[in-house]
């Protein structure tokens, strides 16, 4: 078989090339699964909150829960607004115009860190123990993205995503 133009093979890309994934889009039950991590995740830290103030109130008593309550309300909106800065960014980066001024996002930066050093303060000074809840709720957010992995990775692995 001499150069046959009949019995010629399409160019294949060879197998160290990387893949061109720029032109393929997910089917849209996988876009819509994960548009809804976001929601998981915020319904997750509020359960997770509910249950630690319990656990705090009942083992601890009220001091620690109030500061588990402090500590997970400033975590559910520092995370709130983390998510707007992030699309704020996304959108600034794709240059759709849409979003806040930098100004706004960087006053809600400011005032993020700033409820949490407010919080610390009066809790330390109302309760030096309730302080201790307070950091704890501050971690709600860990947990909740922790299942929400999970949660994914067993989707993806059942479904194939």
């Amino acid at each position: 078989m001499i150069d046959d133009p009949e019995n010629e093979q399409p160019d294949q890309p060879s197998p160290d090339a990387a893949p061109d994934f720029s032109t393929e889009q997910p089917p849209p039950e996988v876009t819509a699964f994960y548009e809804g991590a976001i929601a998981r995740v915020r319904l997750l830290m509020l359960v997770f909150g509910l249950a630690a103030v319990t656990y705090g109130a009942i083992i601890h008593g009220l001091p620690i829960a109030l500061g588990i309550l402090a500590g997970g309300a400033v975590a559910y909106l520092n995370f709130v607004w983390l998510k707007i800065a992030v699309t704020h960014f996304a959108d600034r980066l794709a240059n759709t115009g849409g979003g806040d001024s930098g100004t706004g996002v960087v006053a809600r930066f400011m005032l993020r860190y700033g409820l949490i050093g407010i919080g610390a303060y009066v809790i330390l000074h109302g309760s030096p123990g309730s302080l201790y809840g307070f950091l704890g709720g501050l971690l709600l957010p860990v947990p909740a993205i922790l299942c929400e992995a999970v949660y994914e990775l067993v989707v993806a692995l059942r479904r194939g995503l």
